[in-house]
């Protein structure tokens, strides 16, 4: 098997995320819509506030009298205005978030006033200027302007905002469907029953993990055997999914039968092999399923290696898929806590724990080490024939939490 050159990360994940078109637009509920992506601009359909409101507890009064004494001539709470205009020489007791009575143009805070029966007086200082106590009607936004982007990723505060905006259902992309197959003679499902040629299946679990910080829909398939006829009936019965991910078989061995079986199945290979360390055997594949494109990406057996290239490839299309603007994970600048050696040919992502000043490589960079990886925070991101660095050098991280977005 002829083995095709090294792709730079970069050049595959634009090569992958060029295949993913954003899957179909539905309306869901704004409450049912947390970790999904915008499939269009949304636009204020009303505006916030609606009116003047108060910021502050206090009393309203004009902004021509702003020396008092006022005489207190009615409240306006939350949701209970006011109903009749204040002229000058009046005050109106009201609280945050009321809104602002007809004539008045200051709220006088509370604690700068003294309340006798019906009678307030200035004790302190008065708002200057006279509005700084009050919120101006569309001090938020106004109907028709544009509040969110398409491919904004929805959480809690989206969620807040695109309610207040006027929106009960909100335009997203529909979930991806995503079918895991891992495969290997080795592999034993039952991890309290493994002999000692056998190792515990899972990558499977840990790639289904992975994803779930996405509203995919998962489907579990394998172990699989290391049978070229048992991996494509895998592939057939994930036949209606939007995309494969396997683990394990992607490499030149010669029990490695992804490849093979994909290309029996009617798969047509997109790249293979990708200069990183580790996780290197990364391939993608598609193949046409009535109207629309099935993907598939090959992911390492190797535990550690199945993480990295997943975080690094399989979460950024997914993303793509939903319609994000960002699906690529975003790298922040810090240093090194400890001396890391020069790299070699392929890119490096070094396990490592950051404590938020600087990141300290963990002892085992072993691509089987799980200990080492679930004791990680962090990948250092070092470039090919990268020379060495001491502490305290600049470096770049992503960080595995959230799948390196947030």
């Amino acid at each position: 098997m002829a083995r095709s050159p090294l792709l730079a990360l970069e050049e595959a994940q634009a090569r992958l995320l060029a295949l993913a078109a954003p899957l179909q637009i539905e309306r869901v509920d704004v409450d049912s819509a947390l970790g999904r992506f915008l499939a269009e601009p949304l636009l204020a359909r009303r505006t916030q506030p609606a009116a003047d409101l108060s910021a502050m507890d206090g009393y309203a009064v004009t902004r021509h009298d702003m020396a008092g004494p006022w005489r207190v001539i009615g409240e306006s709470a939350a949701g209970h205005p006011f109903p009749h205009s204040v002229e000058p020489g009046q005050a109106v007791r009201i609280s945050t978030g009321a809104l602002i009575p007809e004539g008045a143009g200051a709220v006088v805070l509370q604690e700068d006033l003294s309340r006798e029966d019906e009678t307030v007086r200035l004790t302190g200082t008065p708002p200057d200027p006279p509005h700084r106590h009050i919120r101006r009607c569309g001090m938020d936004f106004c109907a028709g302007d544009a509040v969110l982007d398409a491919g904004t990723p929805v959480g809690p505060a989206q969620i807040a905002l695109a309610l207040s905006a006027g929106h009960r259902h909100i335009p997203v992309t529909r979930r991806p469907t995503l079918a895991i197959v891992d495969s290997g003679d080795e592999l034993a499902v039952d991890p309290e029953s493994c002999a000692r040629h056998q190792i515990p299946a899972s990558n499977g679990p840990m790639l289904d993990a992975l994803v779930r910080s996405l509203p995919v829909d998962t489907r579990r398939l394998g172990p699989v055997p290391d049978r070229l006829d048992t991996l494509i009936a895998a592939f057939e019965a994930a036949a209606d999914v939007d995309v494969i991910v396997t683990s394990g078989g992607a490499s030149v061995g010669d029990h490695d039968l992804i490849r093979p079986a994909l290309e029996a199945w009617g798969a047509t290979l997109g790249f293979w092999r990708v200069g990183i360390k580790p996780g290197k055997p990364i391939l993608v594949a598609e193949r046409a399923v009535g109207g629309h494109r099935q993907l598939v990406v090959g992911l390492p057996g190797n535990p550690v290696s199945g993480f990295v290239t997943g975080y690094l490839f399989l979460l950024p299309l997914l993303r793509k898929l939903m319609g994000a603007a960002q699906p690529l994970p975003r790298t922040i600048a810090t240093r090194a806590a400890a001396p890391m050696p020069a790299t070699g040919s392929r890119r490096e992502f070094v396990r490592a724990v950051w404590d938020g000043d600087s990141a300290t490589p963990v002892n085992v960079q072993d691509s089987g080490a799980l200990a080492a990886l679930s004791a990680s925070n962090a990948l250092i991101d070092r470039p090919a024939h990268a020379p060495a660095i001491l502490v305290g050098d600049p470096v770049r991280i992503f960080l595995l939490q959230n799948g390196g977005i947030a």
